[in-house]
C-alpha cells in the first residue's frame, strides 16, 4: 500500500476524481508539450456525463492556459481500465495531432499513472496488522508511524491544520452555493442554533455545522482535504473537530487518529475502491465513515479490535450506497450526506467500545462486498448523474415545467 500523502490530499473541491486528478494530469501535459498551440481533452463515462457539474472542464482548461482548449463530451463510452478515463492530445498550429495522453482518475486524486508510486505498507490486509498489533503490544498508530517513518508526523500536523481551517472558513461563511440549484450554506445557522440547545443535541448540531461547513466549502471548489475524498471531505474532520473539544484531545492523540484513518481509507483504496464512479457512494461516504469511526473510536480509548469493529461497521451499513449527484453537483444528496456520516461514525465507534471488539464479519470481509456490490451497481447509480436521486429531480422539473 502507499503512504497516506498519497490518500490525504489537499486541492480545491468539488471532486478529487472529476477535478484534482485530471488538473493534475492536464498541467502535467502542458508542461510536457510548450510546442502545442491548442488542445483536446476527451472525456469518457462518469467524468463525461457528471463533468460538467463537478467542473472537470473549468479545472482542466486552467490547467492547461492559456493555450485554448476544445473538449468533447462521450458520456456512453468508455476507455477499458476505469470509468473515469480520458484522451489528452496536443495539437500544433496546423490543428494536427503531436501527441496524446490516455490516464484515469481512479479517486481521492488519484491517477493510474501514479502506479510507480512505491508501496510503504508490508501488509495489506487489517486482519494481517491486528495478528501484528496483538503479536508487538503496538497500536494501530504505531503500525503506522513504523512503516511511514518520523517524518509522518510533520504532514499529518500540516493535514490538520487545513482541516481545521476549512471548518472554520466555513463556519464563517454564509450565500448560496453555486450551480443553480439555490442551496443556501447552513453550517454558520447550525452552529448558532447549537449554543440555545441542551448537551446532546447541541453536540449533534455542532458535529453537523462541522460537516456542512466543510462540505460547503467543497461545493464552493475551496480548498478542502480529502479524506479519502473531496466529496466525502467533511466527515474525519468533523468528528475530530469535535471530539476535540468534547473529550479534550491533544495536537498529538488527533495526528495518532489521523494516522489509524488514513490506515483504514489505504486498505478499503487497495483492496476495493473510494471511486464513486466505480462503486457508487458507498466507496466516498462508506470509507470517510470507516476512518472516522476507527478515529473516534482510538480517541475514546479503544482497542485495536474495537477500532477495527467500529471501522466495519461504518463501511458496513454503507453497502450499496448509490452516486446520484443532481445535477451532476456535488451537493444533493453530498453535503448532507457527510453530515449523517459523521453521526453515524461516532455511533459506530461508542457501540463498539460496549462489546469487546469480538464479531463475525470483519472489516476486510466487508470491503470484499464493498467491491463486489460496487461492480453490480448499474452505471446510472455509479456518479453519471442519470438515475436515483438525480433522475427523480430532472423529472419533476420536467412535469412541472
Amino acid at each position: 500500500m502507499k503512504t497516506l500523502r498519497e490518500l490525504y490530499r489537499v486541492g480545491r473541491g468539488p471532486s478529487s476524481s472529476h477535478t484534482m486528478a485530471p488538473s493534475r494530469a492536464a498541467a502535467c501535459f502542458g508542461q510536457e508539450h510548450p510546442e502545442a498551440a491548442t488542445f483536446r481533452v476527451t472525456l469518457y463515462g462518469s467524468l463525461a456525463a457528471s463533468g460538467r457539474g463537478h467542473l472537470t472542464d473549468r479545472a482542466m482548461a486552467e490547467s492547461l492556459a492559456p493555450r485554448p482548449v476544445e473538449f468533447l463530451w462521450r458520456p456512453d463510452a468508455q476507455l477499458p481500465s476505469h470509468p473515469n478515463g480520458f484522451r489528452l492530445e496536443a495539437l500544433d498550429a496546423g490543428g494536427v495531432v503531436v501527441a496524446t495522453r490516455e490516464d484515469y482518475s481512479v479517486g481521492g486524486g488519484a491517477l493510474l499513472s501514479d502506479a510507480g508510486v512505491a508501496d510503504v505498507y508490508p501488509l495489506v490486509s487489517l486482519s494481517a496488522v491486528l495478528a501484528r498489533c496483538r503479536g508487538n503490544g503496538q497500536m494501530l498508530w504505531e503500525y503506522v508511524a513504523q512503516c511511514e517513518g518520523p517524518d509522518i508526523w510533520a504532514f499529518l500536523e500540516e493535514i490538520w491544520a487545513r482541516m481545521t481551517e476549512c471548518i472554520e472558513t466555513g463556519l464563517h461563511t454564509a450565500g448560496v452555493i453555486p450551480g443553480g440549484l439555490g442551496l443556501c450554506r447552513k453550517a454558520r445557522a447550525f452552529r448558532r442554533k447549537s449554543a440555545v440547545l441542551k448537551s446532546d443535541f447541541r453536540n449533534e448540531a455542532l458535529l453537523a455545522a462541522y460537516a456542512y461547513a466543510v462540505a460547503e466549502q467543497n461545493a464552493c471548489a475551496e480548498w478542502v482535504v480529502t479524506a479519502p475524498t473531496c466529496g466525502s471531505s467533511g466527515v474525519l474532520p468533523a468528528v475530530l473537530y469535535l471530539l476535540k473539544d468534547e473529550v479534550g484531545c491533544n495536537l498529538q492523540e488527533l495526528l495518532h487518529a489521523l494516522a489509524t484513518a488514513g490506515l483504514m481509507g489505504n486498505l478499503v483504496k487497495a483492496n476495493g475502491s473510494i471511486s464513486g464512479a466505480a462503486v457508487g457512494c458507498q466507496g466516498e461516504i462508506g470509507t470517510a465513515c470507516a476512518m472516522a469511526a476507527a478515529a473516534a473510536a482510538q480517541l475514546l480509548g479503544g482497542s485495536p479490535q474495537q477500532v477495527e469493529y467500529a471501522a466495519e461497521m461504518g463501511l458496513e451499513h454503507h453497502l450499496g450506497l448509490t452516486c446520484d449527484p443532481v445535477k451532476g453537483l456535488v451537493q444533493i444528496p453530498c453535503i448532507e450526506r457527510n453530515a449523517h456520516a459523521a453521526a453515524r461514525a461516532l455511533s459506530c465507534a461508542r457501540f463498539a467500545l460496549l462489546s469487546d471488539g469480538l464479531h463475525h464479519i470483519s472489516f476486510d470481509d466487508v470491503v470484499t462486498v464493498l467491491l463486489e456490490t460496487g461492480q453490480a451497481l448499474p452505471t446510472l447509480y455509479r456518479e453519471t448523474a442519470t438515475g436515483g436521486l438525480a433522475r427523480i429531480y430532472e423529472k419533476r422539473l420536467s412535469e412541472s415545467a
